[in-house]
C-alpha cells in the first residue's frame, strides 16, 4: 500500500468523523422544542442538560443521536477503500469527540466554538473500535449504572466510565488480545483525556459539593 494512499485515508477517515460528530443533535432537538440549549440550565449540548430542560423522552432521543455519530464515524472510516483500516478508525473515532466537543456548525450557528462533553459519542465509538471485545461493554455500563445509583450525579458516572473504558483497553493491548493495536490505546487515552477536559468545571464542581444530580432543576 503507498504510503500516499494511507495519509490521504486516515485524512478523509479524521475529517469525516469531525463532521459527523460536530452535528449539533441537542440544539436541534433544543430548537424545535423552542429552546436554546446553551441557554439553558448548565447550558452544554448534551442529552444530561436535555433531560432537565426537556424531559426523559428528548434526552433518550439526543442521547441515541449523539452515540450514533461515533457510531456512524468509525463504519464510514472503515469502508474507505484505501488506507490502514485499524488508522482510519481511530482517527474517526478520535475526530468525532472532538467534533462533538467543538463544533463547526455550532461555531457557524452561535458565534462560538463550543458543543458537548463527549461522552455520548466516546461510548459510540468505543462501541465499535471494541466491537470484538463485546462483552467487555458490560463492565463500564455496570460502573456507569452503579455510580449514577449510588450518586445521582452524571457527571461522576462519565468520567468512572471514561476511566474505566481506558483501563479496559490497556488491558487488552498490554495482553495483545486478539491482536489488540496499540492504536486502540492511543484512542482510548485521547478520547477520555477530551472528556475529561470536557468535564473540568464538572469536576470542580464536585469537589465543592455544588454538582446538579440527576432530577435538579435545569
Amino acid at each position: 500500500m503507498e504510503t500516499a494512499q494511507v495519509i490521504v485515508s486516515a485524512v478523509l477517515a479524521a475529517l469525516i468523523g469531525y463532521a459527523l460528530g460536530g452535528f449539533p443533535s441537542a440544539y436541534m432537538i433544543g430548537k424545535l422544542n423552542g429552546i436554546d440549549i446553551f441557554r439553558i440550565g448548565s447550558g452544554n449540548m448534551g442529552a444530561t442538560n436535555v433531560l432537565r430542560a426537556l424531559g426523559f423522552k428528548w434526552a433518550l432521543l439526543v442521547w441515541l443521536m449523539d452515540t450514533g455519530k461515533g457510531i456512524l464515524a468509525v463504519l464510514v472510516a472503515r469502508s474507505l477503500l484505501y488506507g490502514d483500516v485499524t488508522l482510519n478508525s481511530v482517527l474517526a473515532g478520535i475526530a468525532a469527540v472532538v467534533g462533538h466537543s467543538w463544533s463547526l456548525p455550532v461555531r457557524l450557528i452561535t458565534g462560538k466554538l463550543r458543543g458537548g462533553k463527549g461522552a455520548a459519542t466516546a461510548g459510540g465509538t468505543w462501541l465499535i473500535i471494541f466491537f470484538p471485545w463485546a462483552h467487555l461493554i458490560l463492565v463500564p455500563l455496570s460502573v456507569m449504572f452503579a455510580v449514577i445509583i449510588a450518586t445521582r450525579y452524571v457527571s461522576l458516572a462519565v468520567l468512572a466510565t471514561a476511566a474505566t473504558g481506558l483501563l479496559i483497553a490497556l488491558h487488552l493491548v498490554a495482553q495483545n488480545s486478539a491482536n489488540a493495536s496499540p492504536l486502540y490505546f492511543i484512542y482510548a487515552l485521547a478520547v477520555v483525556s477530551v472528556v475529561y477536559y470536557r468535564h473540568r468545571e464538572n469536576i470542580q464542581r464536585l469537589r465543592e459539593g455544588r454538582e446538579r444530580r440527576i432530577g435538579d432543576p435545569a
